[in-house]
């Protein structure tokens, strides 16, 4: 069963960074990409796209996140 995300819904994931924070943009069901990295979404596969506080957007899968109280 795939995690239900919100628009806006404050988020934290793993970075190779450390722990990272930012914010729910959408949830992507078909494939697209972000800069030049492929993001291979889709309906049985989606994926979110993320924008840290510093204006940065990913993908990641809805597993990789945790919603905070941010």
């Amino acid at each position: 069963m795939t995690k239900t995300l919100n628009k806006g819904q404050q988020v934290s994931w793993n970075s190779h960074g450390g722990k990272a924070h930012g914010k729910v943009i959408k949830t992507l069901t078909s494939p697209t990409r972000i800069k030049s990295h492929k993001v291979a979404a889709s309906p049985d596969n989606p994926e979110v796209i993320v924008e840290t506080r510093e204006g940065k957007r990913a993908a990641h899968k809805p597993s990789a996140l945790t919603p905070t109280r941010d």
